[in-house]
């Protein structure tokens, strides 16, 4: 009886074990997850931002927003074909609801975003991610915050703030837009990546 005791005491020890180190393993896994959609974020942001601030010095406004509309898209499309990741800019006032429009968890991030903007947190901690299930899966979803910077206000501030030749051209292309009447450090949108779990 006393084997049979230390046998079973064996097994439910090594089970425990593996238990820990598989939650463990997960957690290192999320955790590489995690700063590689962050590495991802930044350099979405920065090669956006040099780009938007040298196309405002070279052409003004109106260059910038080709930046936007063609820049943009090009940098998360090609991120998302190169990890498989489906990467992505959503706003709660989209300028092109086809690309940028959130589904509802990431309506909910947004909407959590401005509560803690309101709370007085600042942009340079402004993330969320968790693992969700799906139908079509388990998935890391990770958003960043996006700051209005005064770069942006050209584009998308007040009608005071946006001339009429980047009026004329958004009225062209965007006849739906939504995306105008930010102030200086509003929540513009987020960065948003979602990462498969096999």
């Amino acid at each position: 009886m006393k084997l049979v005791n230390t046998i079973i005491a064996l097994y439910v020890l090594f089970g425990l074990c593996s238990v820990a180190l598989g939650q463990a393993e997960d957690r290192v896994t999320i955790q590489s997850r995690i700063d590689a959609a962050r590495s991802a974020t930044e350099e979405i942001l920065t090669t956006l931002g040099g780009r938007l601030i040298s196309e405002m010095a070279a052409g003004g406004p109106e260059a910038a927003l080709l930046v936007c509309r063609n820049v943009a898209p090009s940098i998360v499309t090609d991120l998302s074909l190169k990890n498989g990741w489906q990467v992505t800019r959503v706003s709660s006032r989209p300028r092109n609801a086809m690309i940028g429009m959130p589904d509802a968890w990431e309506q909910a991030v947004l909407r959590d975003f401005e509560a803690r903007l309101k709370d007085g947190e600042g942009y340079e901690t402004m993330t969320h991610y968790e693992v969700v299930d799906e139908p079509l899966g388990k998935s890391l979803r990770y958003m960043t915050a996006i700051e209005t910077k005064a770069v942006c206000l050209a584009c998308h501030g007040s009608v005071e703030q946006i001339s009429e030749a980047v009026q004329t051209r958004l009225e062209s292309e965007y006849p739906y837009d939504r995306a105008t009447g930010y102030q200086l450090g509003d929540l513009r949108g987020a960065v948003s990546i979602k990462q498969p779990i096999p």
